[in-house]
Order: C-alpha cells, then structure tokens, then sequence
C-alpha cells in the first residue's frame, strides 16, 4: 500500500480524534460556569437558623400507657416528641384540642421520626382502658406507639404536668366560676421536647399560626438532631 492511500485511510480517524477532543473540550467548558454557579449558590445559601434553645428538662417519670405497659423517659428517648394534657371526662376543650392533634399528626413526618405523647390531668378516672377507649375515638388504634395516652398516680401526674412542665393543671378554687364541661383546669398548648427530654417550645393549640410554628421549629430541630 502506498504512502498517499495509507494517509488518506488514516484521515478520517485523525478527523473522528480531533472531533472527539474538540466535543471534550467544548463540554468542559460549558461545565465549568455550571458547577461555578452551584459552589456560588451553595456558599450563598443562608445557613439555617439554629433550633429553638431548651426552655426546661422533663424530669424522669414512669406512668402506664393505654395498653397497660409502663412508659418513661428513656422510653421517649431518641426522637423528638410533642405533648398534650386532657381528660376524657372534658367536653369542652378536649376533644377540640385532641382534634387539633389529630391535624397536626397529619402533618408530621411519620412516627418513627416524632411521637405524641398524651397525659391525663384527671388520672384516678383515665384509667388504660378509658384512655384506650379515648384514644379509639378518634382514630388511634391500640397497637400504635406513635400516640402514646398516659396515665398512673394524680400526685406523680400532676407533679409532672406542673413542676416538669411548667403548665396548668389544677381544681378550682372554692368559689372560681368554673365551666362544669371542663370542671379541671389544664393547659391546651402543644410541648415540643427533643430527643434529649429537653422542652424546645410552648405553642397554643388553637392557634394556627403558633402550630405553624411548632412544625417549622421542629423543622429545625430534626435538622439540628440529624448533624448531631
């Protein structure tokens, strides 16, 4: 084979090489303003705000859940949780409120990343088995562990509910004007508590705007938990 047919053989790979470089190149190069733009934005980006600092500490406690077994601190442990406190005997705020956290449930990312947690400010009469019925009323089957329905002594409850807490649950006072619907007066505010037991929010269940809140600080709060 001569010199010229062996070059014009090897003309078109040249061209199919010099075709190949210029295509890697040009790629490059639109890449290049591309992940300048991303390191841009991710460097601009505002960090996110830091979760709301812990107001209190729940103290220890063991108390009975609906099904009977006993529930403590160390039981909540490892995620975060949300607290509520009504009676089953109420008729006036309760139901409301645990309507309000049928809602707010809805909106969570799922059990296994945050649970709520009900206490009884009237435990003599909110036994498990009324609580398990309480529960059922409103969608909450027995096996369910992501809404836990806790009870056990009034002293050890209240204790808790007050001096843990720091919220509303009391008789009246001889001679208060008392609305026989709610004949105990308790708190109706959603407890953010982290992992840790640590009280990071009081927000008013009636309040649309304050459960907006809860949910963007418990935003935070997962964010925060997840960079440990």
């Amino acid at each position: 084979m001569s010199a010229l047919e062996d070059g014009a053989m090897s003309a078109p790979g040249a061209a199919r090489r010099r075709a190949f470089r210029l295509a890697t190149w040009l790629a490059l190069a639109l890449s290049l303003p591309v992940l300048g733009y991303l390191v841009w934005r991710e460097r601009a980006a505002p960090p996110l705000p830091p979760a709301p600092p812990a107001l209190g500490q729940v103290p220890a406690f063991s108390l009975l859940e609906r099904d009977g077994s006993t529930v403590g601190l160390e039981t909540l442990a490892g995620r975060p949780w949300i607290a509520d406190f009504v009676f089953t005997r109420c008729v006036l705020s309760c139901p409301r409120l645990t309507r309000e956290m049928v809602r707010l449930r809805a909106r969570l990312p799922g059990p296994a990343a945050v649970r709520l947690v009900s206490f009884s400010v009237d435990p003599e009469h909110d036994r498990p088995e009324v609580l398990a019925a309480y529960a059922a009323r409103y969608g909450v089957p027995p096996d369910d562990r992501g809404w836990l329905f806790l009870t056990g002594e009034r002293p050890v409850v209240w204790d808790l509910i007050r001096e843990g807490f720091k919220v509303t649950a009391s008789l009246p006072e001889p001679g208060q004007i008392v609305d026989p619907r709610e004949p105990i007066l308790h708190s109706t505010r959603f407890v953010l508590v982290d992992s840790a037991g640590a009280i990071r929010g009081y927000y008013d269940a009636f309040d649309d705007e304050a459960v907006a809140r809860l949910l963007g600080d418990l935003s935070l709060l997962l964010a925060e938990e997840a960079r440990g």
